[in-house]
């Protein structure tokens, strides 16, 4: 780009920045300490003519813009931290689905592909009793309000706008049949009837749902969701870490259909592996 190029760029920008900061020439030469003729020739299109550094540094700082799209340089005017803040956010967690801000995203990605690797096992597809015995002693959300964003996921995965991927590893339903572990204490009757609900869900969402099921000693992720290329997100516990720039959502993306590749379940065997789990 050549020196007139740019400087036709800049005295736009500059304009149309000063307009949405609502100052004028005085206001804005008195802010960053120049004369009001030197902001004049600059929005001069009779003058080929940058500022120094120090003026463009000074008039970006005051108008709330990054010097880089001042100068052509970035097509955001939005400065570097105020970038970040965008691309990068680490809102609260809530424990499960109960969490109106993690379906207000499921919402958001409608017509999209989510993909999922849960913490657990997916709280949309667990029944009421599971979900009172795994929320019987939470702080801040009781079973019904678990049971209530159950069935309201549930309803709106039903309504097919949308194609939902689930990765967990094999071992976490192995856990779930023999009792032991995070499932320790769960009677067998509560765990043969989740088996007996999630076959009868499953058999009615697919291929809309796929759940797939890799072997953690060969594969393993941290629990994340991917909305379409719009969000992703990693479950920490008490924040997730969201990201919305296309790179890390692609890259997420990329290491969720890795998961997927490496299954040693397919989705298309996910209810016949059910029915041959040894609940005791």
């Amino acid at each position: 780009m050549d020196k007139r190029e740019r400087s036709a760029i800049f005295r736009q920008r500059l304009q149309d920045a000063m307009v949405r900061a609502g100052l004028n020439k005085s206001t804005l030469s008195a802010a960053i300490g120049v004369d009001r003729s030197t902001i004049s020739q600059l929005l001069s299109d009779k003058h080929a003519r940058l500022p120094n550094a120090q003026v463009i540094g000074e008039c970006a700082y005051t108008l709330g813009v990054s010097a880089d799209w001042l100068l052509g340089l970035s097509a955001r005017p939005e400065r570097a931290n105020d970038l970040l803040d965008v691309a990068l956010s680490m809102p609260e967690a809530a424990r499960s689905s109960v969490d109106e801000q993690l379906f207000a995203w499921h919402q958001e990605a409608t017509g999209y592909k989510i993909r999922h690797v849960p913490a657990t096992l997916p709280d949309f597809l667990k029944t009421p009793d599971m979900l009172h015995w795994e929320y019987r002693q939470h702080l801040g959300k009781t079973p019904d309000q678990a049971i209530s964003a159950m069935e309201e996921s549930l309803t709106w995965l039903r309504s097919r706008h949308t194609d939902y991927e689930i990765a967990m590893p094999r071992h976490e339903l192995e856990s779930f049949a023999a009792g032991t572990g995070y499932y320790a204490g769960l009677s067998v009757q509560i765990r043969k009837d989740q088996i007996a609900n999630w076959i009868k869900n499953y058999d009615h969402l697919y291929p809309s749902l796929r759940i797939f099921q890799f072997d953690a000693h060969q594969v393993f992720s941290a629990p994340l969701t991917v909305f379409g290329p719009l969000i992703a997100m990693i479950y920490l516990g008490r924040h997730y870490i969201v990201f919305r720039d296309s790179t890390r959502v692609h890259a997420m993306t990329d290491h969720f259909d890795w998961l997927i590749r490496e299954a040693s379940v397919d989705a298309r065997d996910f209810i016949a592996d059910l029915e041959a789990l040894d609940i005791r």
